[in-house]
C-alpha cells in the first residue's frame, strides 16, 4: 500500500513535466526491472501504475498477468491475458500464456476452443497454428502437433520458437536427423540459445547423421 502511495505521489509532483507516455513508459521500466529481480508485489504495483494512465495497453496487462501468475493468483492472471487478448488478438505471448493456465487448471477443453477461434478468425496467423502445436505437442498427440508446426512454418519459416518446439517432436517421432537441421536453422537465426546448442550438441555428439530421404 505505501508504495502504490508513493507512486501516486509522484505522478503528481512531477506531472507538469513528464508527459503520460514519460510516465507510463518509467513505471512499465521500473515494473520489468522489479519483475525481473523477483520482486513481484513490487512490479504488479508499478504495472498497475502504467495501466491507470494508459488502460488501452495490451502488452502492460500482458505483463501484470505474468506477475500475477508468479504471484500465484491465476485468477487475476487469466483476466489480463484476456483483456491483453481483447486489445491484441495476435498477441503470441498472451496467447500461449492463457493456453498453459488454462491446461494447468485441466481445463483442455476452454484451451482448444481458444485456439480454434483464433485459427478461425486469423487463418493465415502463424502463431495460432504454432499454439495449436503446442497443445498437441504437451497431450502427447507427436503426429497432429507435427502437422501444426508445419504449417506455422509455411507461413513464417524463421520463427525459432517452432523449429525448436517441431525439433522437440521429431525426437519423440524417432526423427534426431531432422531435429539435427532444425536445432541448426533456430541457431541460424538466433544463436543466442544455450539449451538449443546443448541439444544440437548432443545429437551430434551421439552420431545423429543428416536427413535422409522419405
Amino acid at each position: 500500500m505505501f508504495r502504490w502511495m508513493v507512486l501516486i505521489i509522484i505522478v503528481g509532483v512531477v506531472g507538469c513535466n513528464q508527459t503520460n507516455q514519460e510516465l507510463v513508459k518509467d513505471y512499465h521500466n521500473d515494473g520489468m526491472q522489479l519483475f525481473k529481480m523477483g520482486r513481484y508485489s513490487d512490479a504488479q504495483e508499478s504495472f498497475q501504475a502504467a495501466q491507470q494512465l494508459q488502460p488501452a495497453d495490451p502488452g502492460i496487462y500482458y505483463n501484470l498477468g505474468q506477475t500475477y501468475d508468479y504471484l500465484r493468483r491465476p485468477y487475476d492472471a487469466e483476466k489480463c491475458y484476456k483483456e491483453c487478448i481483447v486489445r491484441s488478438p495476435n498477441h503470441a505471448g498472451a496467447r500461449h500464456a492463457l493456453t498453459v493456465l488454462l491446461m494447468n487448471q485441466n481445463r483442455q477443453d476452454e484451451a482448444v476452443k481458444g485456439i480454434e477461434d483464433w485459427l478461425a478468425k486469423n487463418p493465415n496467423c502463424a502463431a495460432a497454428y504454432a499454439e495449436d502445436g503446442w497443445i498437441w505437442k504437451t497431450t502427447g498427440d507427436m503426429p497432429r502437433a507435427q502437422s501444426r508446426y508445419q504449417q506455422a512454418l509455411s507461413l513464417d519459416p524463421s520463427d525459432t520458437r517452432t523449429l525448436v518446439e517441431l525439433a522437440f517432436v521429431y525426437e519423440k517421432l524417432n526423427r534426431p536427423d531432422r531435429s539435427l537441421v532444425l536445432y541448426q536453422r533456430a541457431l541460424e537465426i538466433n544463436p543466442h540459445q544455450l539449451a538449443v546448442k546443448k541439444d544440437l550438441e548432443r545429437l551430434r555428439s551421439s552420431g545423429t547423421p543428416l536427413p535422409h530421404p522419405d
